[in-house]
Parts: C-alpha cells; sequence; structure tokens
C-alpha cells in the first residue's frame, strides 16, 4: 500500500534524505533501515546500529579531572563548545553510558580533538 502521507512520499522518492539528525548528533550520517511487515508495507524507518569507534581511532586533545557536579553536558560544553558532544566524549573514553564519564569526582576523563581525528 502507498503513503498518502506527501512528507513520507517525498522521503520515499529520495527528495529528502532518511536521516534528518544534526551534524552534532551521533547518528548524523547513520545508515536508516526500514522495516517491513509486508511486500506491500511502506515500512518504518529506523536508525542502524552505530558501532563505537575504537579509541585508537580517535584524536585526544587531553585530560579532564572530573568535579563534584558535573554531568556530561556540562563537560562537553566546557570542553567542546556543546553539551550534545558528550556522546564524543563518552566514545573517547570507550563508555557506553555517559553518566559514567562524571559520577566519580577526581576521576580522568581522556578529552577528544574538536575535529575528531
Amino acid at each position: 500500500m502507498m503513503s498518502s502521507d506527501p512528507v513520507q512520499m517525498l522521503i520515499d522518492a529520495g527528495a529528502f534524505p532518511d536521516n534528518s539528525f544534526p551534524p552534532n548528533s551521533r547518528y548524523h550520517g547513520a545508515a536508516i533501515g526500514r522495516l517491513k511487515r509486508s511486500a506491500d508495507d511502506p515500512g518504518v524507518a529506523y536508525v542502524l546500529r552505530r558501532f563505537i569507534p575504537q579509541a585508537r581511532d580517535i584524536g585526544i586533545a587531553g585530560e579532564h579531572i572530573v568535579n563534584a557536579g558535573e554531568r556530561p553536558d556540562t563537560l562537553a560544553s566546557a570542553t567542546l563548545g556543546d553539551p550534545e558532544l558528550y556522546w564524543r566524549i563518552a566514545d573517547a573514553n570507550v563508555v557506553t553510558d555517559p553518566l559514567e564519564l562524571t559520577d566519580t569526582p577526581g576521576e580522568r576523563v581522556q578529552i577528544p580533538r574538536p575535529n575528531g581525528l
């Protein structure tokens, strides 16, 4: 069955990209899959699995010693200039739960280079 939603029709036709995540999102540029339950089902778009880069492939600008009360977003804002880039710090420290970055005051956290390389 063909979608009657004009925006979805444009997306399906390739006029708009399926991936509209902003450049500071960890999912920017991630591949989009489509779950179809039958041959005539237009499907539901979903983000395919994102693999965390290898630590050796992430350039490190320096270290930060965690202060009491810091959060991943405040750390990213202070060191990378954008609170939504907390995921880059998590990737550089091979952490899947960003809250682990700042849950222990005095812990050393690797800060990636601004361009990530």
